[in-house]
């Protein structure tokens, strides 16, 4: 999934992730979402018992983000992030948080860093909540695998594959 389009088939919202499924006869859902401003791996199915096998919290399906903040991060942030936040009322499963780089670079005088999270969970804009709680600005996020399925590295956004599970 490309950033800036919406994983709904209401495109009442703005252009879908069905803008990039032209020709696909099947009608076709997908399983789980990414928010408008984020990017990657997203599975789509005709098959109603998969999406719910594959959408609903007690299967425990992992889902790998590599994500750009911006801020400081320490133990103390990473702790935070790792803890069992509450967000929107509602107390969140620990995530793994891995600390990968800092960029050379700084954006508007603050440092970057890419993290890895493992979610086993996907609330609504649950990583950029969690990331706002820690006092980080995301800047960039992809959705890189689910389970053992990873995201092919020359896949392009807006480009989709057939695939048999």
């Amino acid at each position: 999934k490309p950033r800036g389009l919406i994983c709904s088939c209401d495109d009442g919202q703005g252009a879908t992730i069905f803008d990039c499924l032209k020709g696909i006869k099947e009608r076709i859902v997908p399983i789980g979402r990414l928010d408008k401003d984020s990017e990657g791996l997203l599975l789509l199915s005709d098959d109603g018992d998969l999406v719910n096998k594959l959408t609903h919290p007690k299967f425990l399906h992992k889902k790998e983000y590599i994500v750009e903040v911006a801020g400081v991060v320490n133990r103390q942030v990473l702790d935070l992030l790792r803890s069992r936040m509450v967000i929107d009322g509602y107390r969140i499963q620990p995530a793994e948080v891995e600390y990968i780089e800092c960029e050379p670079e700084r954006r508007n005088g603050q440092q970057l860093h890419i993290l890895r999270f493992i979610l086993m969970e996907g609330r609504n804009l649950q990583i950029r909540k969690m990331c706002a709680k820690a006092g980080l600005r995301v800047l960039h996020l992809m959705r890189v695998a689910i389970n053992d399925l990873r995201l092919p590295e020359d896949m392009l956004p807006g480009e989709w594959r057939d695939i048999e599970i």
